[in-house]
């Protein structure tokens, strides 16, 4: 593992220098590796930050459901959290309420920091479609540790080899391209709806047909179904490495490292919009800055860990660390930047 600019940035606090030291030597982030002593002093130098935390076990909060890919996330951070902090991190699912249940269990927990959360993208979704009232403003912001941005997938077979392509279609075409990717209002149905505002596209330009998710969506698609997905590359990876699938373009800031030669559509069409996925560790309002401090600083190096990003890598999803601050202000951003789109989309209440 090289020390990268993007290394040095996400190390930060009491721990840094120890930290930085354990990334030189090229060790996972967790108490082994090569270098074991490199490994131990920048943990350590993490747990110093607060002696008297953690008090107990730390429960690990996950808004969805066991086995799917939240969960799979949250269940590495916590076993390698555990090992760094030296106390048992159980991950807990309460699902229901499309991610509600979860998150409000996050913002209610007592603000010592034994209750943390894997919060994702919907808590700056939720409220806009008056499912609940909590946003991320609600909670503290711990670290985020990833970001998958929209991709645009098409069949092998189709007549477009860019988003320019299939938009300027789409736009001499209305209501012949029929599209899919997720639930009605979900966050791939926000993505097609954004880029169709973004390029003065009307809404009904495109047919959207809800589905279960991007595994069916994509089943669809390679069938004939159905013309494109809007669901993240990863998603797609075993459609585009089969070659029944070709991505088209990326709704990222940047191009997704898991598919370097598909281009960002601010590199083919100039347009600045971005819809993504993250996910990200918070709790509640009121947790001590050094407990905040102390979980930031294992994070960073679980973030920089060779478990964690082949995990992220053999599971199709990009890793982007953020720590508190930078986080807490993505949180705020993304909500009103996903709520401006859901008002014009007609998606909130």
């Amino acid at each position: 593992m090289t020390n990268t600019p993007r290394t040095r940035n996400l190390l930060s606090g009491l721990a840094g220098a120890a930290a930085l030291a354990l990334v030189a030597a090229g060790c996972s982030g967790g108490t082994g590796g090569s270098s074991g002593g490199a490994a131990s002093d920048a943990v350590q130098a993490c747990n110093d930050v607060n002696a008297d935390y953690p008090s107990g076990p730390i429960e690990l909060v996950v808004p969805w459901a066991a086995g799917g890919g939240t969960d799979g996330v949250a269940r590495l951070i916590g076993d390698q959290l555990s090992g760094q902090i030296g106390t048992n991190v159980n991950v807990v699912n309460r699902t229901g309420g499309s991610g509600v249940v979860g998150h409000q269990a996050m913002v209610d927990a007592a603000p010592d920091g034994q209750t943390i959360g894997l919060v994702t993208v919907e808590i700056g979704m939720m409220h806009h479609q008056g499912l609940t009232d909590i946003s991320g403003e609600d909670l503290t912001a711990i670290s985020q540790m990833n970001e998958d941005g929209a991709g645009i997938t098409v069949a092998a077979d189709a007549e477009w080899e860019t988003a320019e392509e299939l938009l300027t279609h789409i736009k001499e075409n209305p209501g012949e391209v029929t599209a899919s990717g997720t639930g009605q209002g979900g966050i791939w149905h926000l993505a097609l709806m954004g880029m169709l505002l973004d390029n003065d596209i009307p809404l009904d330009a495109v047919n959207f047909v809800p589905s279960e998710g991007a595994a069916p969506a994509l089943q669809e698609l390679v069938a004939g179904g159905i013309d494109m997905t809007t669901n993240a590359l990863g998603e797609s990876k075993t459609m585009l490495d089969s070659g029944r699938a070709k991505a088209l373009g990326v709704m990222g800031s940047e191009r997704d490292p898991a598919f370097p030669d598909v281009e960002t559509l601010q590199e083919q069409l100039g347009s600045d919009y971005s819809m993504s996925v993250w996910r990200g560790i918070a709790g509640p309002l009121g947790i001590e800055p050094t407990v905040v401090e102390e979980l930031e600083c294992h994070l960073g190096l679980i973030a920089e860990s060779d478990e964690f990003n082949e995990f992220m890598t053999d599971s199709g999803l990009g890793v982007k660390y953020a720590g508190a601050e930078d986080f807490q202000t993505l949180m705020r951003e993304d909500d009103a930047a996903k709520g401006e789109v859901m008002q014009e989309a007609g998606l909130a209440k």
